[in-house]
Order: C-alpha cells, then structure tokens, then sequence
C-alpha cells in the first residue's frame, strides 16, 4: 500500500508539475520555468525507481494520479496566474 501511495504521489506531482511547466514555457515565465523541472526530474526519478515493480493496486495509484495532477495544475495555474492591471516585466516596456 506505501508503494501504491508513492506511485500515486509521485505521479500527481509529475503530471502536476508538467502541467505547469508547459503554461510557464508558453507565457514566458523563465525562472518559474527553470526552477518547476526540479520538480520534474525528482518525482521522474521516483517513479523510475518503484514503477518497474508495480502490480496491481499500485499500477491503479499510478495511474489515478496523472488525471488529478493535471486538472491540479489548471486549477493552481489558473488561479496564481498574474492579476489584471498587474503586468510582468516583460510587457512593461512593450507601451
């Protein structure tokens, strides 16, 4: 059940953080960009370390985990995402 609880973790948080990864690349966030693929290479380097060995209830957990990191990540980024009347830096000089 531990195994099944990391897989499923591991893999929310991977989807969650590719997620996000793809709206900072796209919106030009580069240091947000930068920092979220540490996010990606260790929850990578989870799931490369108990997946091989899955069998059932955890390939279940494994698998529950992508659909809710990836509506997470709509939800958080949505929601995080820069206010009205609030410009990055990158537009400021675009008047």
């Amino acid at each position: 059940m531990t195994t099944a609880l990391a897989l499923f973790a591991s893999t929310l948080v991977l989807v969650f953080a590719l997620g996000l990864q793809s709206q900072y690349v796209n919106n030009g966030h580069y240091v947000a960009a930068f920092l979220n693929s540490a996010a990606i290479g260790t929850a990578n380097l989870v799931l490369f370390r108990l997946a091989p060995d899955a069998a059932g209830i955890e390939v279940a957990g494994y698998l529950a985990g992508g659909p809710i990191g990836i509506i997470a990540a709509m939800w958080f980024y949505r929601r995080k995402r820069v206010r009205p009347g609030v410009r990055r830096v990158a537009e400021k000089g675009a008047r």
